[in-house]
């Protein structure tokens, strides 16, 4: 079983005190590998380090930082292999897949690399005649970054590429379930040439997480997680006022109209709902569909659900992975059995399947309530609930009754339907006549409980600056 150290100052570091996080594979159970869990010296030296580092490499040019993300990018692909070797295995992920992940995490490095001569600051009238206000866009500091388990690889690249940029260092702190990859990903750092403390990887505890989010050096932290998460980063950015950038959860819903390619839209939204065995925060997870269209798209459904069956991708890429841990697995069973106790119908799937792994079958429920837990609560695993609709104006009220509002889904060959949707969702995101993708170049952010900040695009990359304001009398 392979052991991990943690990346300090491009040196992979052990702990005295032997403490280890035990990483499994979801699709047997089985202990894989073994990280060295941080202690609190480890990750004090750490916040220490980039603070260090970070003093030279804010100093550096944007094109020279542009530069070494370059090379950052080109180890990441010489390195896919090894990555995504050890994210199959602690992920469950087939192996193409994760090496997909490790090349599309290549691909933001090289986007972000390529705002080196685009980070532009402003200048501003002033009152006085004979007085300019030039408006500066600085770097933060060091940044805590808090990787979720669902795409650990393209998630800590999606959130360091801008912050190095802009002139920030980073600590990471990836998922507990997921930390293999990101030592791997550190190997690529270290090939790559980057100066020693700009990035420092660590596998630790939620206390010593929380320690260090609340060391005075750390002035932004960003996360991708749950709600529950979000709101202790919030506990954690009281004690220097740090910023804060939180992707947090989601409950897309999918809303076929009359009018819509049935055939499309189920293929489209069983194949949302089923990747990664459901866990993305902006999976279809609700889909409200016209009265008139409810029962044929209800049977489409089933058929394309049905299509999705789990087991271990390492040997049958084709078949539908594992969720990430037991607990997890009967924390959606338990959602599913709630909702039929409750008058929704059982369509497909709902059954815990028996041997190793912690798989759940794709699942559909009809006859759902808007109030009930299954269509309010994100279940992050392959379950759909449908409701039917009174039109579309029904369709949007329903759709916009909800806490979350990351990303949202629209099936319609009508440009009015989909304009008044473009304007009245409640959401970050509309994907009109297909599913989420997060494109980079765009800004992936949350409405109400879905987050502050965000992610992507020219957006997601000055959410790692901050503002200096220089007014010059001449």
């Amino acid at each position: 079983m392979q052991t991990y150290c943690n990346f300090i100052g491009n040196r992979f570091v052990g702990n005295t005190d032997g403490e280890v996080i035990i990483v499994r594979n979801p699709a047997t159970g089985e202990p894989v590998a073994q990280a060295a869990c941080a202690s609190r010296q480890v990750a004090l030296d750490a916040v220490n380090m980039a603070a260090k580092a970070q003093q030279a490499w804010r100093n550096l040019s944007a094109a020279e930082r542009g530069a070494h993300l370059q090379k950052l990018a080109d180890a990441l692909i010489a390195q896919a292999p090894s990555i995504g070797a050890a994210l199959a295995l602690e992920s469950g992920k087939s192996l193409q897949d994760a090496v997909n992940e490790t090349r599309y995490a290549a691909e933001i490095t090289r986007y972000h690399a390529e705002w080196a001569r685009r980070i532009e600051g402003e200048i501003i009238p002033g009152d006085n005649s004979e007085e300019n206000l030039l408006l500066h866009r600085a770097p933060i500091g060091v940044v805590a970054c808090l990787i979720p388990f669902n795409f650990p690889v393209y998630t800590l690249l999606r959130k360091i590429a801008p912050a190095l940029i802009t002139g920030n260092t980073v600590v990471v702190r990836p998922s507990n379930h997921t930390p293999c990859s990101a030592f791997e990903i550190a190997q690529a750092i270290g090939i790559a040439g980057l100066p020693a403390g700009v990035v420092n990887i660590l596998a630790m505890s939620h206390a010593t997480a929380a320690m260090l989010c609340t060391q005075a050096p750390v002035g932004m932290i960003t996360l991708t997680g749950s709600v529950n998460a979000g709101r202790q980063v919030l506990e954690y950015a009281k004690a220097n006022i740090a910023k804060i950038s939180l992707e947090l959860g989601g409950k897309t819903p999918a809303i076929v109209a009359s009018d819509a390619n049935l055939e499309q839209a189920a293929r489209e939204i069983a194949a949302s709902g089923t990747t990664h065995c459901g866990q993305l925060c902006t999976a279809v997870e609700r889909v409200y569909a016209e009265r008139s269209v409810h029962a044929p798209l209800l049977a489409l459904l089933k058929k394309e659900l049905a299509a999705y069956q789990p087991g271990n991708r390492a040997m049958h890429p084709e078949c539908m992975g594992p969720l990430i841990s037991d607990a997890a697995r009967h924390r959606v069973h338990g959602m599913v059995e709630r909702a039929v106790a409750a008058g929704a119908t059982l369509e497909l799937g709902g059954v815990l399947p028996p041997g190793p792994g912690y798989f759940y079958p794709p699942t559909l429920l009809s006859n759902c309530r808007q109030d009930a837990e299954i269509v309010q609560e994100e279940v992050f695993g392959p379950v759909l609930c449908m409701l039917p609709c009174d039109g579309m104006e029904h369709a949007l009220e329903m759709a916009n009754d909800h806490q979350f509002g990351l990303s949202s889904v629209l099936y319609t060959e009508n440009y009015r339907t989909a304009m008044r949707f473009a304007n009245r969702i409640e959401a970050g995101e509309l994907y009109v006549n297909r599913t989420p993708a997060d494109p980079y170049q765009g800004y992936h952010a949350g409405w109400k409980r879905s987050g502050l900040g965000g992610d992507d695009g020219k957006h997601g990359m000055l959410e790692f600056t901050q503002t200096r304001l220089v007014v010059m009398k001449y």
